[in-house]
């Protein structure tokens, strides 16, 4: 075997592994990228369960190019689980792929040597034996516009709770990993999510008109917070709690309190390493854990 490859065993799998010394980001190794896959495991996993995975690869590290996978490769091992679902209307050509689901520990650690940084996943779920689930999850993306930043975001991710409390819905924050916020809104299972979150975008928009647009228009987003609602079409992904994103350094998607969102007046705050995020699940657990139970929130 090459002295690039090495032979593992995950959970009775055999899988090789290759190039672990190679920079996925400037020092940070594809080994470490794979090391802090295997370790937040058991808070990711429980999140990518029954939801087709988007895997973002870059295969010479985040200076070189990347490519999105939707279908599973050629090489899929017989043993990774993948479904087929419908995808009229993609790039693709095709009527249906067949994504990786990301159930188990090997399955992740196969995706994570392929260089896939980043792992992006649908607000709905596949069924036991196949066929799409109505969605079980509301996602609000908060982007803000320079100059505004995280900060600003986090003004307007309060204003959104407030006004989805209203409505008698809970919510859950985390990191984009990058320069935003997203907001979780899990739920009782329903088609009707794209519709009222629009809505929702729309009258915060208008009660704030001048740091809140809902509008795509990117030059209607200077110095405001875009309240992305659109990901919850359902041909449409979000990237998962605790997946890492592609930026200059390793950075984490990552659940955070409310208190820290009260706080917030500098954007390094709310940025976290992949070290940062492992320390913060020993000290506050998946702060995201609430979107995994039954909740029987419902939709006004």
């Amino acid at each position: 075997m090459s002295p690039s490859k090495t032979t593992v065993r995950v959970d009775g799998r055999e899988l090789v592994l290759s190039n672990l010394d190679k920079n996925m980001y400037p020092e940070f190794t594809k080994g470490e990228v794979i090391d802090y896959y295997a370790r937040v495991a058991p808070v990711l996993i429980p999140h990518l369960r029954d939801r087709p995975a988007t895997r973002i690869r870059w295969p010479d590290g985040v200076d070189g190019q990347k490519f999105f996978e939707k279908n599973a490769p050629s090489h899929t091992p017989d043993w990774v689980r993948t479904v087929n679902v419908p995808t009229p209307g993609s790039s693709s050509g095709r009527d249906s792929l067949d994504f990786v689901v990301v159930d188990d520990l090997p399955t992740l650690v196969w995706c994570a040597n392929l260089a896939a940084l980043e792992l992006h996943v649908p607000q709905w779920r596949v069924g036991p034996r196949g066929g799409i689930r109505s969605p079980d999850l509301m996602v609000f993306d908060l982007d803000p516009g320079a100059p505004a930043t995280i900060v600003e975001a986090c003004g307007v991710a309060r204003l959104l709770r407030d006004l989805l409390a209203g409505d008698g819905l809970e919510s859950y924050p985390k990191t984009s990993g990058k320069k935003g916020l997203h907001l979780y809104v899990p739920i009782d299972e329903s088609e009707r999510t794209s519709e009222y979150a629009k809505k929702v975008a729309e009258r915060l928009a208008a009660d704030h008109p001048g740091l809140v647009v809902s509008r795509m228009e990117k030059r209607l987003r200077r110095g405001k917070v875009f309240v992305d609602w659109s990901q919850n079409n359902p041909a449409k992904t979000t990237v998962a709690p605790y997946s890492l994103r592609a930026a200059e350094g390793p950075s984490v998607s990552a659940p955070v309190a409310w208190d820290e969102l009260e706080d917030c007046d500098d954007a390094a705050a709310l940025r976290f390493s992949p070290e940062e995020a492992l320390d913060r699940i020993d000290d506050l657990g998946d702060l995201l854990e609430p979107l995994l139970r039954e909740h029987g929130q419902s939709l006004p």
